[in-house]
């Protein structure tokens, strides 16, 4: 098992960010002294009641506190994105880390994003594909000449390309049961969201290995989630102490349309217990193990990524978590997994 920590990116409008990238900074060094892995964080634009780093510039500072870990991008929009731009941008990241990426991509589902990038919404599927062509092309040979749909280039020699041979490893989100089809068919790892059941995450993870096998491709190894956190010493009032944090950043999330794009009868419409049972991981130390674990066993979860801060709480709040995740809960695996 691999841990990630999928680190806050979303801040209050009148908070200073400046100081939030300070105390992202200090949460990452926190992180690495807990042994997590990976190193993740998101992409949006426009992102209003929220502000957001822009996430390629984020990442490579905290790279620099990040030393050993794999810093991962989940995701880049990448229909909104110039694919010569992505491809440069990713083999930079690559060699700040020297040669620790992986990138994840993703459609996107947010109109206001498209139409800032001249991007129509009926374009993300055949962008996303394209772009991704490109890239690989670019990171892989040392002349290319392309000419799609949406993207052109003459023919040029190349010189910015990633450490990671033949390129890092690409990651691919996806939300309603068509998209992780595609990501099956395409042969790339799922990134499972944090806004489903396991219910139906079980099922979609049918449906995912369905589809490799009758596309003919291998079982892909890593299957990597990602889940909304809260580890308290005091289980008994964790929720409580959580839900000033998680709700209204999930009421942001229906605004924004995600509620729109959830798989079968998902919903965001809940009352706070319900949304968050079965869903996020709110209790003791303990209480996350036997989660993980559970996940591990029944759905063959092999990355974890925890979201342990949202928009809101105070910076000392998450640092307690991460001496929990020191203490306790990544110690027990690295444990376990020295003896199997």
């Amino acid at each position: 098992m691999k841990f990630g920590i999928f680190l806050l990116n979303q801040w209050p409008l009148g908070e200073d960010m400046a100081t939030k990238i300070s105390e992202a900074v200090e949460q990452v060094r926190a992180a690495k002294e807990a042994g997590f892995d990976i190193l993740a964080t998101g992409q949006h634009y426009l992102s209003y009641p929220y502000q957001l780093p822009a996430s390629i510039p984020f990442l490579s500072r905290l790279a620099a506190e990040a030393e050993g870990m794999v810093i991962a991008p989940l995701v880049l929009l990448l229909p909104l994105l110039r694919p010569v731009d992505v491809a440069e941008s990713m083999a930079t990241l690559d060699a700040i880390t020297g040669g620790r990426t992986i990138m994840g991509v993703g459609l996107g589902y947010r109109e206001e994003e498209n139409a800032a990038f001249d991007s129509p919404v009926k374009e993300r599927l055949p962008r996303l594909l394209e772009s991704l062509e490109l890239i690989k092309q670019l990171w892989t040979q040392k002349e290319v000449e392309f000419k799609g749909e949406y993207y052109t280039l003459p023919r040029v020699k190349l010189s910015t390309q990633p450490l990671q041979k033949p390129h890092p490893p690409i990651w691919m989100a996806a939300n309603a049961d068509s998209a992780v089809k595609r990501a099956a068919r395409q042969g790339y790892p799922w990134i499972i969201n944090p806004h489903v059941t396991v219910a139906t995450t079980a099922r979609q993870i049918k449906l995912y290995r369905q589809e490799q096998k009758e596309a003919g491709i291998g079982p892909v190894k890593e299957m990597p989630m990602i889940r909304e956190a809260f580890v308290s010493n005091e289980p008994s009032s964790a929720y409580e102490k959580a839900r000033p944090y998680l709700e209204p950043k999930y009421e942001a999330y229906a605004a924004w349309g995600q509620g729109d794009v959830l798989p079968g009868e998902e919903t965001f419409k809940l009352p706070f217990e319900d949304l968050a049972r079965d869903r996020f991981l709110i209790g003791s130390p303990d209480d996350i193990i036997n989660e993980v674990e559970r996940y591990e066993r029944d759905l063959g979860i092999t990355h974890m990524f925890f979201r342990i801060q949202w928009p809101g709480m105070p910076h000392e709040e998450a640092m307690r978590e991460f001496r929990l995740f020191r203490d306790h809960i990544i110690p027990h695996f690295k444990l376990r997994d020295s003896r199997s």
